[in-house]
């Protein structure tokens, strides 16, 4: 019999199955990555979500702001100066509040994605000081963290 406790533990999406061509399957994974981390985080107690438990010191309010600027950059043209300051939010700011930012950025980086057909064709964003990934490439990498160094 399951304990209270497994009853009440949050069940993850699956991912999904498939896609009738490559732009959805690619779409679907990217949308089911950002929904998973964002779900992980919404409604978390505060202290549990600036506790960092591995030796880099990431925590998970850190690494959704850090996928906020991710998103933002890579989709909005966004410029990141630091790196490695994106992987901590600010003590002021809560975690309803670094959530409805990534979930803001996603909105607005999907606007972006849902006029893009040509996954081979570079990222279309304002920023031309450096050539853009293609969006099969941006697709692939955005639901992944940049590793910390």
């Amino acid at each position: 019999m399951p304990s209270t406790t497994d009853r009440n533990r949050r069940r993850d999406t699956p991912p999904p199955r498939t896609g009738s061509n490559e732009n959805e399957v690619l779409r679907g994974f990217l949308d089911y990555l950002r929904t998973a981390i964002a779900a992980k985080i919404d409604g978390a107690p505060e202290p549990q979500v600036r506790t960092a438990v591995v030796p880099s010191g990431t925590n998970l309010l850190g690494l959704l702001n850090h996928l906020t600027f991710v998103e933002r950059s890579m989709f909005l043209g966004d410029e990141v100066a630091d790196w490695q300051a994106t992987f901590q939010a600010a003590p002021a700011d809560s975690a309803a509040e670094v959530v409805a930012r990534y979930r803001d950025a996603v909105k607005r980086a999907n606007e972006v994605l849902d006029g893009c057909t040509d996954l081979g064709a570079p990222v279309p964003r304002p920023r031309s000081d450096r050539p853009a990934p293609s969006l099969r490439w941006a697709h692939d990498t955005v639901g992944r963290p940049r590793p910390r160094r």
